[in-house]
């Protein structure tokens, strides 16, 4: 296991110790579910889309639920098995839980079941305040903000 150490990190940026956290958990958690194998795509630059291979799964048997930074996707399979006898299995259709973590502002929009495919749709999206100003300095105390023009 690979140990990094970021001093360095906190010394000359503020706020980004949960950056250090993720980095940190991911590099500890090697033990990441690989059922069912899934995508991450960049849509656009301010939306995603996880799609997720679940064959066999029915709506009833799939639960998403986010909350605050975490992105939680479960399935449970309800029929029964026991009575079926296969001479080959080669589709899986176990239970299964994946945990995501979310970036500030990302929330889900929506999300379908087609083809033995989930899409979770998310998107990005940064409140105007949270937007970047132009401060212009100014003799008075307090600064004057100017929008910034969208180019």
């Amino acid at each position: 296991m690979r140990s990094f150490d970021f001093a360095p990190l906190y010394r000359s940026a503020i706020g980004f110790d949960r950056l250090a956290q993720l980095a940190d958990a991911a590099l500890r958690s090697d033990n990441q579910p690989s059922y069912p194998p899934y995508n991450i795509e960049l849509v656009s630059e301010d939306q995603y889309r996880i799609s997720m291979a679940v064959a066999g799964f029915e709506n009833s048997e799939l639960e998403i639920e986010s909350v605050d930074d975490t992105l939680k996707i479960v399935g449970r399979k309800q029929g029964s098995e026991a009575n079926r006898a296969y001479l080959h299995r080669g589709i899986a259709a176990r239970d299964f839980e994946h945990r995501f973590k979310l970036a500030d502002h990302v929330r889900v929009t929506n999300a379908s079941l087609e083809n033995g495919l989930l899409n979770i749709e998310l998107v990005r999206e940064v409140p105007e305040a949270k937007k970047p100003r132009k401060i212009v300095i100014g003799g008075s105390t307090a600064p004057q903000l100017v929008e910034r023009q969208a180019a």
